[in-house]
């Protein structure tokens, strides 16, 4: 079967330049091919009661499907060029922001009227960060919520299903090269087209750097974050999300000059594990559904690491630490801060004394058999950091859970247009290494919708 544009991944960048391209041209075949379910057919087994932890699905709900990693994080659009990916850096930084306000009145036109635009523009918490060397960083943030992001999705789907060829649980084993069209193999049959934009996400960065190769892509190493999710009140930090919501803020680290950041702030959330090709890491979601939320504040508290040559596996390297934590405790690990900066391991009895109920059923234990010392030295200041704007942070009973990874794929070599060597072949969203985010991920699948309907 041959179609006009064939989209690799159904993640908020194959999903919005689905969409571009049957509203600016209803005429045109398309394919969408994802590896993973359909939105409905999206759940993953763990319920707390009969499974409590992850059974190694052969497609994680969590990770894989209609809306990619981000159908069921906390559905968090920030608006900014400071953070989120370097998409400003290809298409110019005014292009990039009008591209994402475009996104959200997307987001607001099926289904999250109603949801709050966050800002920290002119926030006093800003002096108040500043005044303990802590940095924050200026964003407008649109909260969907994992619930409201749910229905946005479900009815963009509704909006193409009938326009556009879904392929679920089909996953792409290789793209190849033709004179004049690419042929995308699947397992059973092979589809053509004469344009292609591949969407992986994160969690087809080792296909990813498969078809790089095997097409003869340039690719660059790129980072790998690596820390922990750290679960308290949410009275400790409501004067911060009350206001901003996500609250990005950044602070170096005297003992060694490393940047921790805070990731993914869910104020009344819940604590979650997800599977990445087979290791079990740790994220966040939260609701906007009052009756859905949580007494619980949860964040990441992540470090990142750029690697130099000769070394270039720096997914690798973050893969040999999660493996290390799921030897160690068979999943996740959650450990009391007070414990950690005691030099001991948390156990089922000191949890259970703790006046902190986790979220998430984790196995207690000690994350310094985990993180390097360095990592670990870095989250241990900036909880302390942290601790003099939001006093309480700091205190014995904070959790934290880990490992929390951020794998990002290899830099793939694009042009102003995210087209790669191959003229038609186009990546976009986390799979290009370039956007990290919800919002920079979306932003680039419409460009890239937009610059083939020019051609």
């Amino acid at each position: 079967m041959k179609y006009d544009v064939i989209i690799v991944g159904a993640g908020p960048g194959g999903i919005f330049s689905a969409y571009e391209l049957i509203r600016l041209n209803p005429e045109l075949k398309v394919g969408v091919f994802e590896s993973g379910h359909e939105l409905k057919k999206r759940k993953c087994p763990i319920d707390g009661n009969k499974i409590k932890s992850c059974i190694s699905c052969s497609s994680c709900s969590i990770m894989s499907g209609f809306g990619g990693a981000g159908a069921f994080s906390d559905g968090k659009y920030n608006i900014t060029n400071d953070f989120g990916g370097t998409l400003y850096e290809y298409i110019g930084k005014k292009e990039a922001l009008d591209l994402m306000h475009y996104v959200d009145e997307l987001n607001l036109k099926y289904g999250g009227q109603g949801t709050k635009l966050y800002s920290t523009a002119g926030t006093r918490f800003k002096k108040l960060c500043l005044q303990n060397d802590l940095h924050l960083l200026d964003a407008s943030v649109r909260h969907l919520g994992t619930d409201i992001n749910y229905i946005v999705l479900e009815n963009l789907y509704n909006e193409l299903k009938d326009k556009v060829d879904f392929y679920f649980d089909t996953p792409v084993k290789m793209i190849v090269k033709h004179d004049d069209s690419y042929e995308i193999q699947c397992e059973k049959t092979s589809y053509f087209c004469e344009q292609c934009i591949v969407s992986a996400g994160r969690s087809g960065s080792k296909w990813m750097e498969k078809v790089c190769h095997h097409l003869g892509i340039e690719t660059k190493s790129n980072r790998v974050d690596l820390g922990v999710r750290v679960e308290l009140p949410a009275e400790i930090f409501s004067h911060l999300t009350d206001e901003l919501y996500e609250s990005k803020i950044v602070y170096r680290t005297e003992k060694y000059g490393d940047l921790v950041r805070t990731f993914c702030m869910n104020p009344k959330g819940a604590v979650v594990s997800e599977n990445t090709n087979g290791i079990i890491t740790v994220n966040g979601h939260s609701y906007e559904d009052p009756a859905r939320q949580t007494s619980n504040t949860n964040f990441a508290l992540l470090v990142a690491k750029h690697f130099s040559e000769p070394f270039k596996d720096s997914n690798g390297y973050g893969e040999s630490i999660a493996k290390l934590s799921n030897m160690l405790g068979g999943g996740v690990i959650v450990q009391r801060f007070g414990d950690l900066i005691r030099g001991r391991r948390s156990t089922p009895v000191r949890m259970k004394d703790s006046f902190m109920v986790p979220t998430l059923n984790a196995t207690p234990g000690d994350l310094s058999l985990v993180l390097p010392k360095r990592i670990l030295d870095g989250i241990i200041e900036m909880i302390y950091a942290l601790d003099k704007v939001a006093p309480g942070t700091a205190n014995d009973d904070t959790l934290l859970y880990g490992v929390e990874v951020k794998f990002y794929n290899m830099e793939v070599a694009v042009n102003e247009n995210l087209e790669t060597c191959h003229r038609g072949l186009y990546v976009i969203g986390d799979g290009s290494g370039i956007t990290h985010s919800l919002s920079h991920a979306s932003a680039s699948g419409i460009h890239v919708a937009r610059k083939i309907i020019e051609k």
